[in-house]
Protein backbone atom coordinates (compact mmCIF):
# COMPACT_ATOMS: atom_id res chain seq x y z
CA UNK A 1 0.00 0.00 0.00
CA UNK A 2 1.57 3.17 -0.84
CA UNK A 3 1.97 6.63 0.73
CA UNK A 4 -0.78 8.37 -1.09
CA UNK A 5 -3.72 5.43 -0.57
CA UNK A 6 -2.61 5.07 3.28
CA UNK A 7 -3.49 9.08 3.67
CA UNK A 8 -6.89 8.71 1.70
CA UNK A 9 -8.03 5.55 3.58
CA UNK A 10 -6.85 7.66 7.36
CA UNK A 11 -8.57 10.62 6.45
CA UNK A 12 -12.02 8.70 5.28
CA UNK A 13 -11.41 6.85 8.98
CA UNK A 14 -11.02 10.60 10.96
CA UNK A 15 -13.82 12.29 8.30
CA UNK A 16 -16.13 9.27 9.68
CA UNK A 17 -15.71 9.89 13.51
CA UNK A 18 -15.69 13.69 13.11
CA UNK A 19 -16.33 14.45 16.80
CA UNK A 20 -14.08 11.94 18.46
CA UNK A 21 -11.01 13.39 16.02
CA UNK A 22 -11.57 16.28 17.32
CA UNK A 23 -12.02 15.99 20.49
CA UNK A 24 -8.73 14.08 20.15
CA UNK A 25 -7.08 16.46 18.84
CA UNK A 26 -8.01 19.13 21.26
CA UNK A 27 -5.42 17.86 24.05
CA UNK A 28 -2.46 19.09 20.90
CA UNK A 29 -4.21 22.34 19.93
CA UNK A 30 -4.57 23.51 23.64
CA UNK A 31 -0.81 22.13 24.30
CA UNK A 32 0.51 23.72 21.31
CA UNK A 33 -1.31 27.19 22.03
CA UNK A 34 -0.12 27.46 25.30
CA UNK A 35 3.29 26.98 24.36
CA UNK A 36 3.21 29.78 21.37
CA UNK A 37 1.88 31.96 23.77
CA UNK A 38 4.14 31.75 26.53
CA UNK A 39 7.26 31.71 24.50
CA UNK A 40 6.06 34.41 22.22
CA UNK A 41 4.93 36.70 25.62
CA UNK A 42 8.68 35.24 26.77
CA UNK A 43 10.35 36.95 23.75
CA UNK A 44 8.49 39.46 24.07
CA UNK A 45 9.39 40.63 27.15
CA UNK A 46 13.16 39.71 26.66
CA UNK A 47 13.44 41.72 23.28
CA UNK A 48 11.13 45.11 25.49
CA UNK A 49 13.78 45.25 28.42
CA UNK A 50 16.77 44.17 26.59
CA UNK A 51 16.35 46.96 23.94
CA UNK A 52 16.26 49.74 26.77
CA UNK A 53 19.73 48.74 27.21
CA UNK A 54 20.83 48.50 23.81
CA UNK A 55 19.15 51.96 23.83
CA UNK A 56 21.11 53.14 26.66
CA UNK A 57 24.99 54.44 25.87
CA UNK A 58 27.98 52.01 26.89
CA UNK A 59 28.94 54.33 29.65
CA UNK A 60 26.97 53.76 31.79
CA UNK A 61 27.48 51.85 34.91
CA UNK A 62 24.42 50.92 37.01
CA UNK A 63 24.88 50.62 41.11
CA UNK A 64 21.94 48.48 42.60
CA UNK A 65 21.34 46.28 45.85
CA UNK A 66 19.27 42.93 44.85
CA UNK A 67 19.30 39.58 46.50
CA UNK A 68 22.21 37.61 45.62
CA UNK A 69 23.44 36.09 41.83
CA UNK A 70 20.26 34.69 41.51
CA UNK A 71 17.85 37.82 42.10
CA UNK A 72 15.18 39.12 40.37
CA UNK A 73 15.68 41.91 37.85
CA UNK A 74 17.69 44.96 39.42
CA UNK A 75 14.90 47.00 38.90
CA UNK A 76 12.49 45.22 40.71
CA UNK A 77 14.15 44.38 44.54
CA UNK A 78 16.93 46.95 44.37
CA UNK A 79 16.49 48.31 48.44
CA UNK A 80 17.43 52.28 48.89
CA UNK A 81 21.10 51.61 50.18
CA UNK A 82 23.12 54.35 48.31
CA UNK A 83 23.12 57.56 50.85
CA UNK A 84 24.37 60.61 49.62
CA UNK A 85 28.29 60.18 50.99
CA UNK A 86 27.95 57.79 48.74
CA UNK A 87 27.12 59.52 45.63
CA UNK A 88 29.59 62.02 46.54
CA UNK A 89 32.47 60.22 47.03
CA UNK A 90 31.57 58.13 43.59
CA UNK A 91 31.46 61.54 41.88
CA UNK A 92 35.62 62.16 43.07
CA UNK A 93 36.73 59.02 41.07
CA UNK A 94 38.81 59.03 38.58
CA UNK A 95 36.90 58.63 35.19
CA UNK A 96 33.68 59.17 36.80
CA UNK A 97 32.04 62.39 34.24
CA UNK A 98 29.04 62.56 36.82
CA UNK A 99 26.61 60.54 39.35
CA UNK A 100 22.65 60.06 39.33
CA UNK A 101 20.98 58.74 41.96
CA UNK A 102 17.23 57.89 41.82
CA UNK A 103 14.32 57.41 43.81
CA UNK A 104 10.90 56.93 44.20
CA UNK A 105 8.44 59.47 46.00
CA UNK A 106 4.98 57.60 46.85
CA UNK A 107 2.01 59.35 45.73
CA UNK A 108 -1.68 58.57 45.54
CA UNK A 109 -2.55 61.41 43.12
CA UNK A 110 -2.25 63.93 41.04
CA UNK A 111 -4.09 66.83 39.62
CA UNK A 112 -4.23 70.10 37.43
CA UNK A 113 -7.48 72.16 38.02
CA UNK A 114 -10.35 69.90 38.25
CA UNK A 115 -8.32 66.70 36.40
CA UNK A 116 -7.03 64.24 38.46
CA UNK A 117 -5.16 60.99 37.51
CA UNK A 118 -3.91 58.26 40.31
CA UNK A 119 -0.17 57.85 40.24
CA UNK A 120 1.64 55.44 43.15
CA UNK A 121 5.22 57.43 42.46
CA UNK A 122 7.04 59.79 40.74
CA UNK A 123 10.48 59.10 40.70
CA UNK A 124 13.08 61.98 42.39
CA UNK A 125 16.56 62.13 40.29
CA UNK A 126 19.09 65.31 39.64
CA UNK A 127 19.17 67.55 36.64
CA UNK A 128 21.76 65.53 35.35
CA UNK A 129 20.08 62.77 34.22
CA UNK A 130 18.39 64.83 31.13
CA UNK A 131 22.01 65.60 30.15
CA UNK A 132 21.63 64.91 26.56
CA UNK A 133 18.34 64.26 26.59
CA UNK A 134 16.05 66.31 23.85
CA UNK A 135 12.90 68.35 25.16
CA UNK A 136 10.10 68.85 23.04
CA UNK A 137 8.90 71.86 25.02
CA UNK A 138 10.85 72.99 28.08
CA UNK A 139 13.57 71.79 29.78
CA UNK A 140 15.31 70.24 33.27
CA UNK A 141 13.93 70.98 36.48
CA UNK A 142 16.89 73.55 38.52
CA UNK A 143 19.56 71.99 40.43
CA UNK A 144 18.75 71.19 44.03
CA UNK A 145 21.70 73.45 45.47
CA UNK A 146 22.60 72.88 49.08
CA UNK A 147 21.06 76.00 51.60
CA UNK A 148 18.81 77.00 48.91
CA UNK A 149 14.87 76.25 48.29
CA UNK A 150 13.76 73.40 46.84
CA UNK A 151 12.73 73.96 43.34
CA UNK A 152 9.13 73.24 42.95
CA UNK A 153 9.46 72.40 39.55
CA UNK A 154 8.49 68.43 37.44
CA UNK A 155 9.84 67.13 34.10
CA UNK A 156 7.37 64.43 32.34
CA UNK A 157 7.58 62.40 29.78
CA UNK A 158 4.82 62.57 26.65
CA UNK A 159 3.42 59.53 27.82
CA UNK A 160 3.03 61.06 31.31
CA UNK A 161 1.61 64.50 29.38
CA UNK A 162 -1.25 62.34 27.65
CA UNK A 163 -2.52 60.97 30.63
CA UNK A 164 -4.13 64.52 31.19
CA UNK A 165 -7.29 65.90 28.86
CA UNK A 166 -5.67 67.67 27.00
CA UNK A 167 -2.03 67.23 28.27
CA UNK A 168 0.53 68.59 30.41
CA UNK A 169 1.97 71.57 29.02
CA UNK A 170 5.12 73.79 30.13
CA UNK A 171 3.75 76.18 33.00
CA UNK A 172 1.25 73.99 33.90
CA UNK A 173 0.90 73.60 38.00
CA UNK A 174 0.38 70.15 39.03
CA UNK A 175 -0.32 69.57 42.78
CA UNK A 176 0.81 66.08 44.21
CA UNK A 177 -0.55 63.91 46.85
CA UNK A 178 1.63 61.87 48.80
CA UNK A 179 1.44 59.52 51.68
CA UNK A 180 0.34 61.04 54.95
CA UNK A 181 -2.08 63.37 52.75
CA UNK A 182 1.06 65.80 51.91
CA UNK A 183 0.61 68.01 49.30
CA UNK A 184 3.12 69.60 46.89
CA UNK A 185 2.60 71.95 44.07
CA UNK A 186 4.49 72.10 40.98
CA UNK A 187 5.05 73.74 38.09
CA UNK A 188 5.75 71.74 35.09
CA UNK A 189 9.08 73.12 32.83
CA UNK A 190 9.79 70.54 30.87
CA UNK A 191 8.03 67.65 28.30
CA UNK A 192 10.55 64.95 27.01
CA UNK A 193 10.98 64.31 23.25
CA UNK A 194 10.12 60.56 23.77
CA UNK A 195 9.35 58.03 26.67
CA UNK A 196 12.90 56.21 26.13
CA UNK A 197 16.20 56.63 26.63
CA UNK A 198 16.83 57.48 29.94
CA UNK A 199 17.23 54.63 32.60
CA UNK A 200 16.77 51.05 31.36
CA UNK A 201 16.49 50.05 35.48
CA UNK A 202 13.18 51.72 35.46
CA UNK A 203 11.38 49.09 33.50
CA UNK A 204 9.83 49.57 30.22
CA UNK A 205 10.46 53.29 28.43
CA UNK A 206 6.73 53.47 27.24
CA UNK A 207 5.45 54.27 30.86
CA UNK A 208 4.30 57.91 32.31
CA UNK A 209 7.24 59.12 34.21
CA UNK A 210 7.11 62.37 36.39
CA UNK A 211 10.28 63.72 37.29
CA UNK A 212 11.14 65.50 40.72
CA UNK A 213 14.47 66.95 41.94
CA UNK A 214 15.81 64.89 45.03
CA UNK A 215 15.19 67.96 47.20
CA UNK A 216 11.51 66.19 47.19
CA UNK A 217 12.82 63.07 48.06
CA UNK A 218 11.36 61.45 51.54
CA UNK A 219 13.87 58.42 52.15
CA UNK A 220 16.44 59.26 54.50
CA UNK A 221 18.37 56.95 56.56
CA UNK A 222 21.51 57.60 58.99
CA UNK A 223 24.73 57.38 57.10
CA UNK A 224 26.96 55.05 58.74
CA UNK A 225 30.02 56.89 57.98
CA UNK A 226 29.21 60.53 58.58
CA UNK A 227 26.23 59.95 61.88
CA UNK A 228 24.12 62.44 59.54
CA UNK A 229 20.77 62.15 58.25
CA UNK A 230 20.93 61.43 54.47
CA UNK A 231 18.34 60.51 51.08
CA UNK A 232 19.12 57.28 50.37
CA UNK A 233 18.45 55.66 46.98
CA UNK A 234 17.74 52.14 45.47
CA UNK A 235 19.54 53.10 42.41
CA UNK A 236 22.17 55.13 40.74
CA UNK A 237 23.66 55.41 37.81
CA UNK A 238 27.52 56.44 37.10
CA UNK A 239 28.16 57.75 34.32
CA UNK A 240 32.11 57.39 32.43
CA UNK A 241 33.90 60.11 31.03
CA UNK A 242 34.80 57.99 28.00
CA UNK A 243 33.67 55.08 26.87
CA UNK A 244 36.65 53.69 26.72
CA UNK A 245 37.15 53.96 30.51
CA UNK A 246 33.97 52.19 31.88
CA UNK A 247 35.47 48.61 32.82
CA UNK A 248 38.00 50.72 34.76
CA UNK A 249 35.29 52.88 36.64
CA UNK A 250 33.17 50.05 37.21
CA UNK A 251 36.36 48.08 38.88
CA UNK A 252 36.89 51.23 40.91
CA UNK A 253 33.50 51.52 41.77
CA UNK A 254 32.84 47.46 42.98
CA UNK A 255 35.91 48.02 45.02
CA UNK A 256 34.63 51.09 46.97
CA UNK A 257 31.05 49.41 47.31
CA UNK A 258 32.74 46.01 48.90
CA UNK A 259 34.79 48.08 51.69
CA UNK A 260 34.39 51.87 52.37
CA UNK A 261 30.52 52.52 51.03
CA UNK A 262 27.60 53.24 53.10
CA UNK A 263 25.63 50.82 50.93
CA UNK A 264 27.98 47.73 51.89
CA UNK A 265 27.01 48.22 55.69
CA UNK A 266 23.37 49.42 55.00
CA UNK A 267 22.03 46.21 52.76
CA UNK A 268 20.09 43.28 53.71
CA UNK A 269 22.69 40.11 54.62
CA UNK A 270 21.03 38.22 51.88
CA UNK A 271 21.81 41.20 48.93
CA UNK A 272 24.46 41.68 47.38
CA UNK A 273 25.84 45.60 46.15
CA UNK A 274 26.85 45.74 42.84
CA UNK A 275 28.16 48.01 40.11
CA UNK A 276 26.66 46.40 36.47
CA UNK A 277 27.15 47.48 33.05
CA UNK A 278 24.70 47.06 30.60
CA UNK A 279 26.21 43.38 29.37
CA UNK A 280 25.69 42.33 32.68
CA UNK A 281 22.68 43.41 33.41
CA UNK A 282 21.40 42.11 29.97
CA UNK A 283 22.42 39.02 30.45
CA UNK A 284 21.58 38.40 34.13
CA UNK A 285 17.71 39.84 32.72
CA UNK A 286 18.04 37.30 29.51
CA UNK A 287 18.64 34.41 32.28
CA UNK A 288 15.67 35.36 34.40
CA UNK A 289 13.26 35.49 31.87
CA UNK A 290 14.35 32.57 29.99
CA UNK A 291 13.64 30.47 33.09
CA UNK A 292 10.46 32.05 34.21
CA UNK A 293 9.71 31.19 29.81
CA UNK A 294 10.54 27.68 30.47
CA UNK A 295 8.68 27.08 33.29
CA UNK A 296 5.40 28.33 32.12
CA UNK A 297 6.32 26.79 29.15
CA UNK A 298 6.83 23.22 31.29
CA UNK A 299 3.74 24.01 32.25
CA UNK A 300 1.68 24.45 28.95
CA UNK A 301 3.62 20.89 27.60
CA UNK A 302 1.89 19.02 30.28
CA UNK A 303 -1.04 19.70 28.05
CA UNK A 304 0.73 18.14 24.72
CA UNK A 305 1.38 15.13 26.98
CA UNK A 306 -2.45 14.83 27.86
CA UNK A 307 -3.03 15.26 24.02
CA UNK A 308 -0.73 12.19 23.43
CA UNK A 309 -2.80 10.37 25.74
CA UNK A 310 -5.96 10.85 24.12
CA UNK A 311 -4.89 9.84 20.47
CA UNK A 312 -3.11 6.33 21.87
CA UNK A 313 -6.89 6.31 23.62
CA UNK A 314 -8.73 6.31 20.23
CA UNK A 315 -6.06 4.71 18.28
CA UNK A 316 -6.83 1.85 20.57
CA UNK A 317 -10.56 1.89 20.70
CA UNK A 318 -10.31 2.39 16.91
CA UNK A 319 -8.10 -0.59 16.64
CA UNK A 320 -10.53 -2.61 18.63
CA UNK A 321 -13.81 -1.24 16.51
CA UNK A 322 -11.88 -2.31 12.98
CA UNK A 323 -10.59 -5.35 13.98
CA UNK A 324 -13.05 -6.91 11.31
CA UNK A 325 -11.70 -4.47 8.61
CA UNK A 326 -8.08 -5.07 9.55
CA UNK A 327 -8.94 -8.87 8.86
CA UNK A 328 -10.26 -8.27 5.48
CA UNK A 329 -8.09 -5.71 4.55
CA UNK A 330 -5.13 -8.82 5.53
CA UNK A 331 -7.37 -11.47 3.85
CA UNK A 332 -7.34 -9.57 0.50
CA UNK A 333 -3.93 -9.28 0.34
CA UNK A 334 -2.32 -6.11 3.09
CA UNK A 335 0.96 -6.36 5.03
CA UNK A 336 1.61 -6.24 8.71
CA UNK A 337 3.61 -2.99 7.38
CA UNK A 338 0.04 -1.61 5.20
CA UNK A 339 -1.79 -1.82 8.58
CA UNK A 340 1.03 -0.74 10.56
CA UNK A 341 1.86 2.58 8.46
CA UNK A 342 -2.29 2.82 7.91
CA UNK A 343 -2.62 3.43 11.73
CA UNK A 344 0.06 5.68 12.26
CA UNK A 345 -0.49 7.84 9.16
CA UNK A 346 -3.73 8.42 11.10
CA UNK A 347 -2.35 9.31 13.98
CA UNK A 348 0.16 11.67 12.64
CA UNK A 349 -2.92 13.52 10.93
CA UNK A 350 -4.32 14.13 14.68
CA UNK A 351 -1.01 15.60 15.38
CA UNK A 352 -0.08 17.06 12.72
CA UNK A 353 -3.54 18.65 12.79
CA UNK A 354 -3.81 19.29 16.33
CA UNK A 355 -0.33 21.56 16.06
CA UNK A 356 -1.66 23.15 12.99
CA UNK A 357 -4.86 24.55 14.54
CA UNK A 358 -2.90 25.65 17.90
CA UNK A 359 -0.41 27.86 15.79
CA UNK A 360 -2.25 30.53 15.10
CA UNK A 361 -4.50 30.28 18.33
CA UNK A 362 -1.23 30.79 20.35
CA UNK A 363 -0.04 33.45 18.21
CA UNK A 364 -3.62 35.47 18.56
CA UNK A 365 -2.95 34.34 22.23
CA UNK A 366 0.58 35.88 22.65
CA UNK A 367 -0.73 38.82 20.53
CA UNK A 368 -3.69 39.68 23.42
CA UNK A 369 -0.81 38.80 26.35
CA UNK A 370 1.32 41.26 25.12
CA UNK A 371 -1.44 43.94 24.19
CA UNK A 372 -2.00 43.74 27.58
CA UNK A 373 1.28 44.46 29.16
CA UNK A 374 1.49 46.89 26.84
CA UNK A 375 4.79 45.62 24.81
CA UNK A 376 5.35 45.47 20.89
CA UNK A 377 4.65 41.75 19.18
CA UNK A 378 8.02 39.81 18.85
CA UNK A 379 7.31 36.25 17.29
CA UNK A 380 9.43 33.76 17.54
CA UNK A 381 9.18 31.99 14.24
CA UNK A 382 11.17 28.89 15.05
CA UNK A 383 8.67 27.92 17.37
CA UNK A 384 6.10 27.96 14.88
CA UNK A 385 7.80 25.20 12.81
CA UNK A 386 8.66 23.64 16.19
CA UNK A 387 5.24 23.16 16.55
CA UNK A 388 4.29 20.91 13.60
CA UNK A 389 7.43 19.02 14.41
CA UNK A 390 6.03 18.68 17.94
CA UNK A 391 2.75 17.58 16.70
CA UNK A 392 4.57 15.37 14.42
CA UNK A 393 6.65 13.44 16.88
CA UNK A 394 3.35 13.51 19.48
CA UNK A 395 1.90 11.72 16.38
CA UNK A 396 4.06 9.10 15.80
CA UNK A 397 4.99 8.41 19.74
CA UNK A 398 1.34 8.01 20.89
CA UNK A 399 0.42 5.77 17.51
CA UNK A 400 3.09 3.42 17.76
CA UNK A 401 1.57 0.98 20.11
CA UNK A 402 -2.00 1.55 18.87
CA UNK A 403 -0.46 0.74 15.23
CA UNK A 404 1.78 -2.13 16.19
CA UNK A 405 -1.74 -3.69 18.36
CA UNK A 406 -3.47 -3.93 14.91
CA UNK A 407 -0.46 -5.00 12.78
CA UNK A 408 -0.62 -8.02 15.10
CA UNK A 409 -4.09 -9.02 14.47
CA UNK A 410 -4.69 -12.68 12.68
CA UNK A 411 -6.63 -12.35 9.84
CA UNK A 412 -8.63 -15.73 11.13
CA UNK A 413 -9.45 -14.31 14.28
CA UNK A 414 -10.32 -11.30 13.01
CA UNK A 415 -12.87 -12.46 10.33
CA UNK A 416 -14.64 -14.08 13.42
CA UNK A 417 -14.47 -11.33 15.26
CA UNK A 418 -18.02 -9.76 16.19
Amino acid sequence: MDAAESLRLAARSIRGHKLRAALTALGIVIGIAAVITFVTLGASVKAEVVGQFDDSPANRVFLVATPGDDGGPPAALSQPVFTEYDVGRIGEFEGVDRVVPRGTIATSALSRGGETVARDQVTATTPALFESVTFREGGAFADASSGEACPAEMAVTPSAAALFPGNLSVGDRVSITQRGNRTRNVTVVGVLADDAGLNPLAGFGSRPRFYLPTCAYDTVVTSPTTGTRQNVYPQVTVIAANPGDTAAVQTRVQDYLDTESDAAQLAPGSYEVSARTNEDIVERIENVVDRLTQFVTGIAVISLLVGAIGIANIMLVSVRERTKEIGIMKAVGATNRDVLQLFLVEALLLGVGGAVLGVPIGVAGGWVAVTYAELPLTLPLVWVGAAIGIGLVVGVVSGLYPAWSAARVDPIDALRYE
